[in-house]
């Protein structure tokens, strides 16, 4: 698979001309002026609500943002040189269910500042991205999200749900077997170094895995300069019996209001066997003076309530984190497996008009998979659904029927259960970074 560089593109014209008739300037950032990078890295953290950066950090940020198409939004008129709106993107390799992976125009760091809030900027700067990644020819898009309610408009879907658990020790106990292998303490820049190993074999086991970066992981480790509680952070990981790596874990401990207590907080778990898993789950919830274990991001069908004595120790909430795209609903979905024969019309919905349509999915017994455009006057739609709802169904991880029961697909209910049936993928998606 050849991944583009969005670097390379221009910024998309229709979101220039919409922002230049209200005096704004609508361009990309040069990272390689000081001046203006440190203005875009500036008005990143004043956006998300952060502290002003050491100029260490600045330069260890600078580098991960090297590697994106940055964007901003100027007003001419500012007594700073700051943009007053930011975004960035690349495109990354996404796991789709059957184990392929497709391109996806990956946007981060979308802010818009609280002086120039309800201008249509945010608007720009979303359909913006989406014309420039559609028009390069990359079928999907996907962010993580800080506010859930803003994306559906733009044709974005909740995809990939994922779980938040925290453990009571002294309830949940341990009740599976000792996992072969071994566990090791290991110091920060090894932490780093096997969790984006392990990381990259794992996240082609399951859909909605996408491609980490080397500052992702150095965060993670509390290698990173502006990484939070960075001096707090522990690592260990796990060695099978070969030998090799299999598992890592990057943690923290924070003292309760009783003396000697411990709250131990997961960063990250990677683990690309069941061995691994269960004996880094093991140290979190058996160690020595914690009575609360927390993690985020983790798949929603963790083994982790199965793994312990009593499971009402374990709660679990899940909540949105991986959000879709389709731009091309044919080479979207003919990338990924589907779980049973289907032979359906979409007709799918579109507010920008880039996957609007009708189109033919056929799924045969083999699992081959044809999509085809098909003319809406001469073949009357099975299926009818905005580009929302497929790209929430796209990653197997929501189901037709609870989209249909939210009125956000009309099929009759024949048809919903065969959607049901396809569209599932095992295992579950997941996605257990931000980006």
């Amino acid at each position: 698979m050849t991944i583009i560089d969005a670097r390379d593109l221009p910024v998309d014209p229709t979101s220039a001309a919409r922002l230049s008739a209200t005096g704004l300037e609508y361009r990309t950032v040069d990272l390689g002026d000081d001046t203006a990078a440190t203005a875009y890295q500036r008005a990143l953290d004043r956006g998300f609500l952060g502290v002003e950066a050491t100029d260490e950090a600045r330069a260890f940020v600078r580098d991960v943002f090297s590697a994106r198409r940055c964007v901003g939004v100027y007003d001419p008129r500012a007594v700073d040189a700051l943009p007053v709106a930011t975004v960035n993107s690349w495109v990354t390799p996404l796991t789709v269910p059957g184990g392929a992976q497709e391109d996806m125009w990956a946007i981060s760091g979308v802010t818009v500042a609280s002086t120039h809030r309800r201008r249509g900027i945010a608007r720009s700067l979303l359909e913006g991205e989406l014309r420039s990644a559609a028009a390069a020819g990359v079928p999907l898009a996907g962010l993580t999200v800080t506010e859930a309610t803003i994306y559906g408009r733009y044709g974005f879907g909740s995809a990939v749900p994922v779980a938040s658990l925290t453990v009571d020790t002294r309830r949940a106990g341990w009740a599976a077997p000792t996992a072969p292998g071994r566990l090791e303490y290991v110091d920060r820049e090894t932490l780093a170094a096997d969790l984006g190993a392990v990381h990259e074999r794992t996240r082609l086991s399951a859909p909605g895995g996408v491609a980490g970066w080397k500052g992702r992981w150095e965060g993670h480790a509390g290698v990173a300069p502006n990484a939070p509680n960075r001096d707090a952070v522990r690592g260990v990981r796990h060695v099978d019996e070969s030998g090799a790596v299999t598992g890592a874990m990057a943690y923290s401990l924070t003292e309760k209001g009783t003396a000697h207590r411990f709250i131990l907080d997961v960063r990250l778990l990677v683990a690309e066997t069941p061995q691994a898993l269960s004996a880094l789950w093991r140290f979190a919830v058996q160690h020595d003076l914690v009575d609360t274990v927390t993690a985020d991001l983790r798949p929603v069908d963790d083994p982790l309530p199965w793994l312990v004595v009593d499971q009402r120790g374990v709660t679990k909430t899940e909540h949105d984190h991986g959000w879709l795209r389709v731009l091309d609903v044919a080479r979207a979905l003919e990338a990924r497996r589907f779980s049973a024969p289907l032979d359906v019309v979409l007709h799918v919905e579109d507010p920008l008009g880039i996957a609007a349509g009708d189109w033919r999915l056929r799924v045969d017994a083999g699992g081959d998979t044809t999509v085809d455009a098909v003319d809406g006057g001469d073949t009357e739609a099975d299926v009818v659904l905005d580009v929302s709802a497929l790209s929430s169904l796209y990653a197997g991880g929501v189901r037709a029927s609870t989209l249909h029961a939210a009125g956000r697909i009309t099929a009759e209910t024949s048809m919903i259960a065969a959607l049901d049936r396809a569209f599932v993928a095992f295992p579950a998606p997941t996605l257990d970074i931000w980006y």
